[in-house]
């Protein structure tokens, strides 16, 4: 008996040697060749959405109100032409700055400049302003001169609001790059309308802006009256306030130093006496230092008087003299000899005589010393009490700055306040910096709608809707619609893909060996080979996630290839609940597989032997009340072990396997299974959950074949439009 269960290790296995078989050009299609076969597979939906928008453009444009443009175009400078030369409110780079021109623009656009316009023109009181931009006036449909005039004033209120909203939401405003030009647009369908609203508009942006001008010039100037009026009475009791206290406390100021006369470095009285004083103390202390030191040198070291002194150098130099005389005498004679003797008491008297008078000198210095202490003490004592004096003046000094300080804080506002509002009274005299180039003028031809510009519009948004929902739906359909996303989706080998054909045709065209549908099962049945060890399995079934999708055509073409090259095969047909088997061979189905598996024996009057080169079939038989019972009996499992010992093959053809147990049921008997799937049919969410109920029964999944391949799905990969076609271009080209 020939029964087979795959391990999850056998399994990984077949799928990295699966994988390793697969022709690098299969991985993922090019990007842009991915996308141009999603253009081909929703080809129909995508034209029929961009006509739809062409179509529906060119509607609307036809039944558009025809639209009228006139433009008034302006300068803005950023410099005013100042007549009079005197800075005004604004500084003299407020137009340099990078936002002025955008501040302009937006003043343009203000709902101010649109209240002025709608107020000139008397919009609100003219019934075809509103009917030239497709509106109703506020309260035409009530009763003429009804209603209090309370209600009048509310009414015409709300018209000139909606005349407003129309104006701001019609206007444009379109500076022109690299220049103080601006264009301003009005669109209606009155082209002089049009015209009188874009002149309008521009006239009243330049009263405005006098108007602004002028006004903060008005504002300055009674601001800065106020001002100057409270700054004079600050300043006159400020300068009251600080005589009264100088006069008060005794300050005597000397000199002021400031150009406006204002304090700052103020001298008094007693800080120029300290100051001196302090001078001589200096002085003094320095002088008593110098007689401390000569004191202390005490004629051990020379000194600047013993220096200086002339008598003193005198006997030195006799001395040094009579010294050299001495050692040249003591060079021939001995130290007794007379001449020796004398100036030897020579030396000895001149260093009597020097020893005295450096005593007197060093007498001198005491005295002086004594001088120099004395007055040293007597400019400090007088230092120290002016210093006491100066401390309370300084402290009513800081009070008096106190005030001199306010007084002089106060003159300089009211003396710079009353020169700007001198010149703010001439600096409104300036020309006006905004000019008008050009009126704007009525148009005879519309601006829009402009149907070349809406029909291209529309064609773009078809583009764009097209393309759009070619993405969405094609994320929505999860269907496998190349080979190289099997391996990627399902992580399964992928044993062959099958090309579409008519319905009717595949079983003829498997017939013929040369056909493209026999070549492309043929590789499959070669790829099954490679899946074992043993090569082709001795039994194997093959199924589908639903129905329709292949698994039958693929079934018997496994088994006719398997035939035609010299081995035993049997060909079972397993679908009880649909057979086709029957209806592919044209034979009966009365007996076949479910009546021995009711019970009946004998399994060789079941089986139709064909000869050599066809394989043998069993039908599927009657249609049994529950065919997931008889599948689940020992009789399936002994009949293919029996036939096993046989047939070299055993091709089966299971149900599909979503919403049926027969599938994982017959996949316990066999060696293992063919999955087949079709190219842009069920999702990949069902297709996995058909492969998690077969490994839930452990069954060896061989890989996975995709058919109904269509021309343009070969595209994706480098081989399989190639491989479909090659043989029949060339018996095309062959002459009859």
């Amino acid at each position: 008996m020939l029964v087979y269960r795959s391990t999850e290790t056998d399994d990984q296995t077949l799928r990295e040697n699966a994988s390793s078989k697969e022709e690098p050009g299969r991985d993922i299609p090019p990007l842009l060749l991915a996308y141009w076969q999603i253009v081909l597979r929703w080809k129909w939906l995508i034209a029929a959405i961009i006509v739809a928008s062409v179509i529906a453009g060119l509607i609307l444009s036809l039944l558009m109100t025809p639209q009228y443009r006139a433009t008034a175009r302006m300068e803005v400078s950023r410099e005013q032409k100042n007549v009079t030369n005197v800075q005004g409110l604004e500084g003299a780079d407020a137009g340099q700055n990078l936002e002025f021109y955008n501040t302009q623009w937006a003043l343009l656009e203000a709902r101010s400049l649109a209240e002025r316009v709608a107020r000139e023109l008397r919009l609100a009181d003219k019934p075809e302003f509103f009917v030239a931009h497709g509106e109703t006036p506020e309260g035409d449909d009530e009763t003429a001169g009804a209603g209090s005039p309370m209600r009048s004033t509310t009414l015409r209120h709300k018209r000139e609001a909606q005349a407003v909203d129309l104006l701001l939401d019609h206007i444009a405003i379109s500076p022109i790059r690299g220049s103080a030009l601006v264009d301003v647009g009005y669109v209606s369908a009155s082209p002089h309308l049009s015209a009188q609203v874009a002149n309008s508009w521009t006239q009243q942006f330049i009263l405005q802006s006098m108007d602004r001008r002028f006004s903060s010039t008005s504002d300055a100037r009674t601001f800065l009256e106020g001002r100057l009026g409270e700054l004079r009475a600050r300043l006159e009791n400020s300068e009251r306030e600080a005589v009264n206290f100088a006069a008060d406390k005794g300050i005597v100021q000397i000199s002021r130093s400031s150009d406006n006369g204002a304090s700052g470095g103020d001298v008094t009285l007693a800080s120029m006496d300290l100051t001196l004083l302090n001078t001589e103390l200096v002085k003094a202390t320095a002088q008593r230092v110098a007689a401390e030191s000569r004191l202390n040198s005490g004629g051990r070291t020379a000194t600047a008087e013993s220096l200086g002194s002339q008598a003193l150098a005198s006997m030195r130099t006799k001395r040094a003299e009579a010294a050299a005389d001495y050692a040249k005498i003591l060079v021939q004679f001995d130290p007794e000899y007379p001449a020796a003797v004398a100036l030897k008491r020579q030396m000895d008297a001149l260093d009597q005589s020097i020893s005295r008078e450096e005593t007197r000198i060093s007498g001198t210095r005491t005295g002086e010393y004594r001088e120099a202490v004395q007055r040293e003490n007597q400019l400090r004592e007088r230092v120290e009490s002016l210093k006491g004096r100066l401390a309370d003046q300084e402290r009513n000094g800081i009070q008096y700055q106190i005030y001199m300080r306010e007084a002089d804080t106060n003159r300089q506002l009211y003396e710079a306040l009353l020169q700007r509002y001198k010149e703010i009274g001439v600096a409104g005299v300036s020309a006006n910096n905004i000019a008008i180039i050009d009126t704007a003028k009525p148009s005879t031809i519309p601006s829009s709608p402009n149907l070349p510009l809406n029909l291209a519009l529309a064609l773009i948004a078809g583009i764009g809707l097209a393309g759009l929902a070619t993405l969405v739906l094609n994320q929505v359909d999860e269907g496998l619609r190349n080979p190289a996303d099997v391996n990627r989706a399902l992580q399964l080998p992928l044993l062959g893909s099958v090309p579409d054909v008519e319905d009717g045709s595949a079983i003829n065209l498997l017939r013929d060996p040369k056909t493209a549908l026999s070549e492309a099962y043929f590789s499959i049945q070669s790829n099954i080979a490679f899946s074992t060890d043993h090569g082709v399995p001795r039994s194997l079934m093959v199924t589908s996630t639903r129905p329709a999708e292949g698994k039958s055509t693929t079934s018997f073409a496994l088994a006719t290839i398997l035939a035609r090259s010299g081995r035993r095969v049997l060909l079972i047909d397993a679908d009880m609940r649909s057979p086709s088997l029957a209806g592919f061979v044209g034979l009966s189905n009365e007996h076949g597989l479910s009546n021995y598996l009711a019970g009946e024996d004998g399994w060789q009057k079941l089986v139709h032997d064909n000869g050599a080169g066809i394989p043998a079939y069993m039908v599927a038989g009657p249609t049994p009340p529950s065919a997931a019972e008889l599948l689940s009996s020992d009789r399936l499992s002994n009949l293919i072990g029996t036939l096993g010992q046989h047939f070299d093959h055993i091709v089966i053809d299971s149900p599909p396997i979503l919403g049926l147990a027969d599938a994982p049921l017959l996949s316990r008997a066999v060696e293992g299974v063919v999955f087949v799937v079709e190219a842009d049919g069920v999702p990949v969410r069902g297709i996995r959950s058909a492969l998690v109920r077969l490994r839930a029964a452990q069954s060896r999944i061989f890989g996975v074949v995709l058919t109904k391949l269509h021309q343009r799905h070969a595209g994706y990969g480098y081989g399989y439009g190639y491989g479909f076609n090659y043989g029949q271009d060339e018996d095309e080209a062959k002459p009859a």
